[in-house]
């Protein structure tokens, strides 16, 4: 069992624990003797390691992604914390708990999912009912989609955040539909559903969350695209233009060509897929930026993707 996370690990500590192996770089030193940098990391954070003796033989034991049980003390170097590592071994993945290792959701997966699916069964459109009867009974995708991160650092980046992500949107969605008159309400909360869900398999998340092969290659826009297609196909008159308009809320949700949509959102369900999903995000990613931000002092530190710094109030 894990006892020693990254986040509480402090230098002068002697450490022998498992983590995930994230990198390893294999360099040489002056005399021409080879060393090893390497991260390690848990749920909680990562550290970077140095193996300086016995490297080849250690090195060969391990591959990145592996589990491994670390063991060596804590130093400093250049102001940063330095796992200087004495053994490595890697250990097999049934032996581990994934829990200790990746960020997961702290909300009730099955509940979730079963909220999801009381909103589609509300649907009036029962086309859209039987499309999405037909990702629900495909029990393969239901895992996948209950279990796949929605980002890798931005918003919703753990086990389970598509799934929160995709509730949260989609709640969202049904009281904004009800505001506005001349919204399909139906097909806006099928879209909202429906906009992220390549990313089952844009991502891998094993041991660590990061892009998969088809993920950089295709991205979850296109895998969206052909997934629905492929659940579409095998149902009996499904409406071209239904079809199409779905398919546009999913090439349209990122808004902006720049931002990565093939087109700008053109129907008023695309729109307000497009600002739902904005809202939700930059929501999550500032609360959780705020939240991990444990200064005592007023503001923030810059976000550097947000390009702002945020006020967490007077603390005096």
């Amino acid at each position: 069992m894990k006892t020693q996370y990254v986040n509480v690990i402090k230098a002068g500590q002697r450490v022998d624990d498992l983590f995930v192996l994230s990198r390893k770089n294999m360099s040489q030193k002056k005399d021409g003797n080879n060393y090893l940098t390497l991260v390690l990391g848990d749920k909680t954070g990562s550290i970077k390691g140095v193996l300086w003796d016995d490297v080849d033989r250690l090195a060969a034991r391990v591959s990145t992604g592996d589990f491994v049980r670390a063991r060596g003390t804590i130093s400093e170097y250049r102001g940063e914390l330095q796992f200087v590592i004495k053994d490595l071994n890697a250990c097999p993945p049934k032996d581990i708990d994934p829990s200790d290792f990746m960020p997961a959701t702290r909300h009730d997966v099955a509940k979730m999912h079963e909220q999801l699916v009381q909103l589609t069964a509300s649907m009036k459109n029962l086309h859209l009912k039987k499309l999405f009867d037909a990702f629900w009974n495909d029990q393969g995708f239901v895992e996948s989609f209950t279990t796949a991160p929605a980002a890798k650092k931005m918003h919703h980046a753990f086990i389970g955040g598509l799934l929160e992500h995709t509730l949260s949107m989609a709640v969202l969605a049904d009281k904004i539909a009800g505001h506005y008159r001349d919204v399909d309400r139906d097909l806006l909360i099928a879209g909202v559903i429906l906009h992220d869900i390549g990313k089952v398999r844009e991502f891998a998340y094993q041991t660590s969350i990061d892009y998969s092969d088809e993920g950089r290659l295709i991205s979850h826009i296109v895998i969206a695209i052909q997934m629905v297609e492929d659940k579409i196909a095998r149902l009996d008159n499904f409406p071209a233009e239904t079809a199409m308009l779905i398919k546009h809320m999913i090439v349209s949700h990122h808004g902006e060509r720049e931002f990565g949509s093939p087109e700008p959102p053109k129907t008023i369900e695309a729109v307000l897929l497009h600002f739902i999903d904005e809202m939700d995000s930059k929501v999550n990613a500032i609360r959780d930026y705020v939240a991990a931000d444990t200064s005592d002092e007023n503001w923030t530190g810059y976000h550097r993707l947000l390009g702002r710094h945020f006020y967490k109030g007077n603390k005096a």
